[in-house]
């Protein structure tokens, strides 16, 4: 009898990423009978890949969810659609589906800059569940343990009026949920598109283009104070190759002055559509390191 499970646990695919363990809030928004409903959690770890996530509800694998969550030091909110690919004891894994290369650049920067190492490098390659224990994380056992601690159900009789009351705010309560589910995916769908869409153009390309670069002035403060980091900024190229704006993302404040001051005066070659130069968005990110 365990034969079988041995051999389905070698045929699992290797993933593509290390996973590196994180503690940080997640909410998870995941459609129920047609309803948006947000699920409360905490992301346990993270690849470029995908996250595992410890949440409050039950998912279905295969099931399609939009996920939201914030690096630590990083401004901008990592927010992107998911699969979930499996899910045991409310934890689950999920797989990117509509990861903006922005985002992707953030989430190489947090592991490289602060990530612990990853979980499933060889220095953790004990496997408590292969070696048929059961572990139950402590967020689990929390949960479990609210979940037992809940008084049975009594039974509660409505009148007529009460009914209807509570029928009333019952598909009050699913209309807004999914005006906020449709918000949510419209956000991720702009978000997906403006990566993919013509005038969007990716920071691999652009980097290319760059005819002018002047490198930025360190500046002294954040020098002395031994700051140091990676600014990100959303720019407007002009059809003469010229930086028409700029918009910090994320980055240390004491830096986000200087980069922007350095890449106003970048130049770019034409980004031509058609055959004719167009204003284009892309995104420049400027690390600053002491030597």
């Amino acid at each position: 009898m365990s034969a079988a499970p041995s051999l389905a646990l070698e045929k699992t695919p290797q993933r593509g990423f290390h996973r590196h363990p994180i503690n940080v809030p997640l909410d998870l928004i995941a459609l129920r009978s047609g309803v948006p409903e947000t699920l409360p959690g905490r992301c346990t770890d993270i690849s470029e890949a995908g996250v595992g996530a410890v949440v409050a509800g039950e998912l279905v694998e295969g099931q399609q969810v939009a996920v939201e969550l914030r690096l630590p030091d990083v401004a901008v909110p990592v927010r992107a659609r998911a699969l979930v690919r499996y899910q045991a004891r409310l934890r689950c894994g999920l797989e990117f589906s509509g990861l903006s290369v922005e985002q992707r650049q953030m989430i190489r920067y947090w592991i490289y800059r602060s990530a612990p190492p990853p979980v499933d490098s060889k220095q953790e390659s004990f496997d408590f569940r292969k070696e048929g224990i059961d572990v139950v994380p402590k967020a689990e056992a929390a949960v479990a343990v609210a979940e037992n601690a809940v008084a049975p159900w009594r039974k509660i009789r409505i009148g007529r009026r009460g009914f209807w009351v509570l029928l009333a705010c019952t598909l009050m309560l699913a209309g807004l949920g999914w005006w906020q589910w449709q918000r949510s995916w419209s956000e991720l769908e702009t978000q997906a598109q403006g990566s993919e869409s013509g005038l969007r153009v990716s920071p691999e390309t652009m980097e290319k283009r760059i005819v002018t670069k002047v490198d930025p002035v360190y500046p002294e403060v954040a020098r002395k104070a031994g700051i140091e980091g990676l600014v990100v900024l959303d720019a407007v190229i002009a059809p003469d190759g010229s930086v028409k704006d700029l918009r910090p993302v994320s980055g240390p404040p004491l830096l986000v002055r200087s980069a922007t001051e350095a890449v106003q005066s970048w130049k770019f070659e034409p980004y031509l559509s058609s055959g004719k130069p167009v204003e284009v968005e892309t995104t420049i990110a400027v690390e600053f390191r002491m030597n």
